[in-house]
C-alpha cells in the first residue's frame, strides 16, 4: 500500500497523506487535487477504492494515426493542452505497424472508465475499414469527437477542413500559372477526405471544359515513399503540376521530380496540404494548403466538454476553410 501511495503521490506532485485522504474519502482536499489523484490511479493501473468506482475517470483517449506527419503531433499538442486546461488527462493512443489496434485501445480505455475520446484521423475515415468499435462507443454513450471527414454512418460530431475548398485553391493556383496537366496524389481509394478531393478536382476539370484524365490520379498510402512512387507515375503521364493530399506526399513528389531528372518548379510544380512544421525550410519551400488547426482544436475541446457536461452529442460536421500558402515549389508551366 505504501509503495502505491508513493507512486501516486509522485505522479500528481502531492504528499502521500493527501493521496491517503482521497482514497479514504476524507475532507480537506480540493476537488482538482482529488480528481488528479483519481486520474493517476487510473493511469498507473491501480483499482479505485470500491466507493469511488462509480465515477468515470477524468481521462480522455487522444488518438493520432501516426507521428511521422508533423501535423498530427501539432494537433495532438493543441487538443491535449486544451484537455489539461479543462481538468482532464489525455491518454495518447497512436498506430504503429504491428502495434495495438484502435479496437484494442478502446477496450483498454473502457477498462479505465475513460470519460471521452478524440480521434484525429483513424479508421472512421476509411469506408472499407472495421467500424464496430465506434458503434460500441456510441452504444455506451462515451463522449466522442472526430477530426477529419468520416464515413456517413458514423453519427459523431466532426471537425474537418473543407477538402473541396482545399483542392479548389491549389487547382486554381496552378491553372493561373498556366498548368493544364494537373495530377493528384491522394490517399487510399476508400479514404473519405481523398474521395472529396477527387470529387472537387473532377468538378473543376469539368468547369474547365473537359474531364479529369484518370491517368492523372494516383492513390497511395500517406508516406513519403508512397508519394514518390505515385508522383513518378503522374510525371510519366505528363503532369506539370501536382496536388498532393499531405505535405509528406508532396515531399515524395519533389523527390520523384528530381529522380526523373527534372526541376521543381521549373519543370513540375508541387502543392502540398497541411502546412506542417518546417515546410518553409525545405528546398524549395513548399507551396501548400494550410489547415487552420488552432481554431479547429478549440472547437474539438468545446464539443467534447459540452458532451462531458451532459450535453447532447450532435452529429454535425463543422467545416473549416483552409488557406493557400504560396512558396517556391510552384511556378509557371513549362513551355
Amino acid at each position: 500500500m505504501s509503495s502505491r501511495l508513493a507512486e501516486v503521490a509522485k505522479k500528481v506532485g502531492v504528499s502521500e497523506a493527501t493521496v491517503s485522504r482521497v482514497l479514504n474519502g476524507k475532507p480537506g482536499v480540493g476537488e482538482s487535487t482529488r480528481q488528479a489523484v483519481l486520474a493517476a490511479l487510473d493511469v498507473l493501473g491501480y483499482e479505485r477504492p470500491s466507493k469511488l468506482r462509480g465515477e468515470r475517470a477524468r481521462l480522455v483517449g487522444l488518438f493520432l494515426p501516426e507521428l511521422t506527419n508533423p501535423i498530427f503531433p501539432a494537433f495532438g499538442e493543441l487538443v491535449g493542452g486544451g484537455l489539461v486546461q479543462q481538468g482532464y488527462t489525455p491518454v495518447l493512443c497512436t498506430q504503429t505497424a504491428g502495434g495495438i489496434s484502435e479496437a484494442d485501445y478502446i477496450e483498454l480505455l473502457l477498462e479505465q472508465r475513460v470519460s471521452g475520446v478524440v480521434f484525429v484521423g483513424g479508421q472512421y475515415t476509411q469506408a472499407d475499414a472495421p467500424h464496430e468499435h465506434y458503434a460500441r462507443l456510441a452504444e455506451l454513450g462515451i463522449p466522442t469527437v472526430l477530426v477529419n471527414a468520416r464515413v456517413a454512418e458514423l453519427a459523431f460530431p466532426t471537425v474537418s477542413t473543407d477538402d473541396h475548398v482545399a483542392v479548389e485553391l491549389g487547382w486554381n493556383h496552378l491553372r493561373q500559372l498556366g498548368h493544364e496537366r494537373i495530377g493528384l496524389v491522394l490517399g487510399p481509394a476508400d479514404h473519405v477526405p481523398s474521395q472529396r478531393k477527387l470529387e472537387a478536382a473532377e468538378r473543376l476539370a469539368a468547369a474547365d471544359g473537359g474531364a479529369l484524365d484518370p491517368a492523372l490520379v494516383a492513390h497511395s498510402h500517406y508516406t513519403l515513399e508512397a508519394g514518390q512512387a505515385a508522383a513518378a507515375r503522374l510525371i510519366q503521364a505528363g503532369a506539370t503540376g501536382l496536388l498532393c493530399a499531405s505535405d509528406p506526399l508532396a515531399l515524395g513528389a519533389i523527390r520523384a521530380v528530381r529522380r526523373a531528372g527534372r526541376r521543381v518548379p521549373a519543370d513540375v510544380s508541387v502543392v502540398g496540404f497541411d502546412d506542417s512544421a518546417l515546410m518553409n525550410a525545405i528546398d524549395p519551400p513548399l507551396t501548400t494548403v494550410r489547415q487552420p488547426i488552432e481554431p479547429m482544436g478549440r472547437l474539438v475541446i468545446e464539443l467534447l466538454v459540452a458532451q462531458l457536461q451532459g450535453g447532447a452529442p450532435g452529429t454535425e460536421e463543422y467545416l473549416f476553410e483552409p488557406e493557400l500558402v504560396v512558396r517556391g515549389s510552384t511556378g509557371p508551366a513549362p513551355r
